[in-house]
């Protein structure tokens, strides 16, 4: 029997998620590209709503490729708004648009978005050592510089508490829990 995080529930789609995703870190733009819609999409609902509707999201938006996504017109966002498969929010739907081509003026100033986002924790995942789930913060100092950088960038749902979701998600912080299995591996 393994231990995990805390708010991991019996779900096998969050046991999967926790087990071979969440907090392994990410360099491939397209993937970051990914975790910064989802953790958008995410405000206000439970990620697991978010999960369950992932694969629905790749094929909403073409596998998150943010050239495809900067193009998008009207009428593709009017077919996005009434897509059972997602978060139906027209002001989530039309971030996607707007950070895709943030994205693309980052990779063309930086070279990748990954080295851009990576900046915020020095190129390295910061390792925490968190007895309990009770004691990770919704916000810290680098998730507030990035939430920050990242806005003034033209960026939509990237605030603090979002940034700082995203960073555990893509490995630039490990948040499991030190009696969790995966907290060694990572």
């Amino acid at each position: 029997m393994k231990t995990r995080c805390s708010w991991v529930d019996d779900d096998p789609m969050m046991k999967g998620y926790h087990d071979t995703e969440w907090g392994v870190p990410v360099h491939d733009d397209r993937k970051l590209f990914e975790f910064l819609i989802l953790e958008g999409a995410q405000a206000g609902l439970s990620w697991k709503s978010i999960l369950s509707r992932r694969e629905n999201y790749k094929k909403a938006f073409d596998n998150f490729e943010p050239q495809i996504v900067a193009q998008y017109d009207e009428s593709k966002l009017k077919e996005l708004k009434e897509d059972p498969g997602i978060i139906r929010n027209k002001l989530k739907i039309k971030s996607a648009v707007t950070n895709a081509l943030a994205v693309l003026d980052i990779q063309e100033e930086f070279g990748s978005l990954d080295a851009y986002l990576w900046q915020f924790v020095g190129g390295v995942t910061i390792q925490n050592h968190w007895k309990n789930i009770n004691e990770l913060p919704a916000t810290t100092v680098e998730s507030e510089n990035m939430s920050r950088e990242l806005k003034k960038r033209g960026f939509k749902f990237v605030g603090p508490t979002i940034c700082y979701s995203f960073m555990q998600a893509v490995g630039m912080v490990n948040d499991h829990t030190v009696d969790c299995f995966r907290y060694k591996d990572l």
